[in-house]
């Protein structure tokens, strides 16, 4: 049977686009929620004005020394492109026809999205206490950045400390960053949703179009069972679950100080104590993998943002991974990035995608700041792992896509939820600043480029040395481990030979193949004080 993981019901239905429209005056001119006072235009772009008005209805747009006209459609749609703009002093943007609307205070700098799972969208509340620069962020006045998330009523906001608390931790301070270090007005906007898989987040026709998915699914959808003989299982699982958990209930009621209580209807799940359900999940009926539906998170939440100007997208998913045993990480990503590009029709815009799993690697410096959390340094096991995970890769993949950089977290606070939001925001803003802002630093740790066999040693060449090639105080260099035609891994003898690292093993005098492990025990960083990426020369 096919499987979605996991599977999210969706319980409200909640009208996007131009259906979710504000209106600020007694006017036939109505606006989506993200045109408000107090927002932030991106610069350097044609920046889009849009709303509905009546059928053939003119409509006139002032900012600054600009003024545009647009006629609504058929539908009552309209929209108006300002030709680019530079930042400067806040300004009155006015929409009018027979009556106006005006949106005050509004801003020219940089705008990014900020999209993905909880990592994503806990507020800033649920980590200051114990996060002390992102404590000390908001209670410092702010007024050149601009928050606006989706589903929050009153539109773009400033930052005071009672507002910042209703606000993603990481995309405050990743905003706060930037404004300080380019030193110009910025504007996060935040579309997250806890415990979704990147399925959600990609649109149901992206999704149905794009040929790799729908061969991977078709391919699915041939291996398993017939779907009569998928659907008798259910059928046969379904009556059992309904006897165990009545039992259970059962079990549960008399044990109660209410032992006379009614048993739940198993028609629905809502009465039945979720401790139970998680003992005994319900069994779910069998759906084809080429009939997946998904979506659901990027209408409510992307596509009321669509097409607002922006810089980039700040991009914070993975631990539910895609939602689909038969299609991997990348591949989804790959078509959920060109869709989101495709839908804001503003060019393969700079897309951050922040590395999974969370930490797990050692620090070069366990006292700075931005690694609280991290892992100490670890001896080596007595044995390599036999195994070479593929999200030790899965980000650098991802990576490859046109425009797209990765967040390299190995050396961070680890968990699911990482307690250190203002060190994962300090390294992606690194990345948004060196990659995307052009300036003078060094964004990425030393990543796998060549390997060549020089007798009994191989030799590793990087990019992204940074400054040199180094190990924290007191330590050899660790890490690495390499086999010969046996497949046989051993640790190797590791040793940085100036821009390269050697290696080298008396177990293994004709070596052919090499991995590195982005774990606590390997220790390969830049001077810069990033961490080395994960690599393996085999493909056995």
């Amino acid at each position: 049977m096919f499987t979605l993981i996991p599977k999210i019901s969706v319980r409200i239905a909640i009208c996007v686009g131009f259906i979710s429209l504000i209106s600020t005056a007694p006017a036939a001119i109505r606006l989506p929620a993200v045109m408000s006072s107090h927002m932030v235009l991106q610069q350097g772009i044609k920046v889009p004005i849009w709303g509905t008005a009546d059928p053939g209805e003119i409509v006139t747009i002032k900012f600054r020394d600009q003024q545009k006209t647009a006629t609504a459609d058929a539908q009552g749609k309209w929209m108006v492109k300002l030709d680019p703009l530079k930042p400067g002093a806040p300004a009155p943007l006015t929409i009018s026809s027979s009556k106006s609307i005006t949106l005050d205070d509004v801003l020219v700098g940089e705008v990014w999205v900020g999209s993905g799972q909880s990592n994503m969208g806990t507020l800033v509340s649920m980590y200051a206490e114990h996060d002390l620069p992102l404590k000390e962020a908001m209670n410092t006045s702010l007024p050149q950045l601009r928050l606006f998330r989706v589903m929050q009523p009153g539109g773009w906001q400033g930052v005071t400390p009672d507002n910042v608390n209703k606000y993603s931790a990481e995309l405050f301070y990743f905003g706060m960053l930037l404004q300080k270090e380019l030193n110009v007005p910025v504007g996060v906007m935040e579309g997250a949703q806890g415990g979704t898989p990147s399925l959600f987040f990609i649109s149901q026709q992206a999704f149905n179009s794009d040929p790799t998915i729908q061969a991977l699914l078709a391919k699915w959808d041939a291996e398993q069972p017939p779907i009569a003989v998928q659907q008798k299982n259910y059928e046969d699982a379904l009556a059992k679950w309904k006897v165990d958990i009545t039992a259970a209930i059962a079990a549960t009621s008399s044990s109660s100080p209410n032992p006379t209580a009614p048993a739940p209807d198993l028609s629905s799940t809502k009465s039945i104590d979720k401790a139970l359900l998680a003992k005994y999940p319900q069994p779910q009926p069998p759906i084809p993998a080429m009939e997946t539906k998904t979506g659901d998170v990027y209408e409510r939440l992307i596509r009321p943002m669509i097409p607002y100007g922006i810089r980039g997208v700040l991009w914070d998913q993975g631990e539910s991974g895609t939602g689909l045993r038969s299609v991997k990480q990348p591949v989804l990503m790959s078509a959920l990035i060109r869709s989101w590009r495709d839908d804001w029709g503003q060019g393969d815009f700079p897309w951050i995608y922040v590395q999974k799993p969370s930490g797990g690697g050692c620090a070069l410096n366990p006292a700075d700041l931005v690694n609280v959390g991290a892992v100490p340094f670890a001896p080596l096991p007595k044995d390599p792992p036999t195994s070479f995970a593929s999200t030790h890769v899965e980000g650098y993949s991802i990576m490859t896509f046109p425009n797209t950089f990765l967040a390299i977290t190995s050396d961070l606070a680890t968990g699911i939820h990482p307690i250190n939001k203002s060190g994962y925001a300090t390294r992606e803003s690194k990345v948004a600043l060196g990659a995307v802002y052009g300036e003078p630093i060094e964004y990425y740790g030393p990543i796998f480029q060549s390997f060549k066999i020089e007798g009994s040693q191989i030799r590793i060449s990087y990019t992204h040395i940074g400054k040199g090639l180094t190990v924290p105080p007191n330590q050899n260099l660790q890490g690495f481990a390499i086999a010969g035609e046996d497949k046989k891994w051993h640790w190797s003898n590791s040793v940085i030979d100036g821009e390269t690292v050697t290696l080298s093993s008396p177990d293994v005098p004709n070596p052919v193949a090499a991995r590195y492990w982005p774990y606590a025990w390997a220790n390969l960083f830049n001077i810069d004080g990033l961490p080395a990426s994960g690599f393996r020369t085999d493909s056995w």
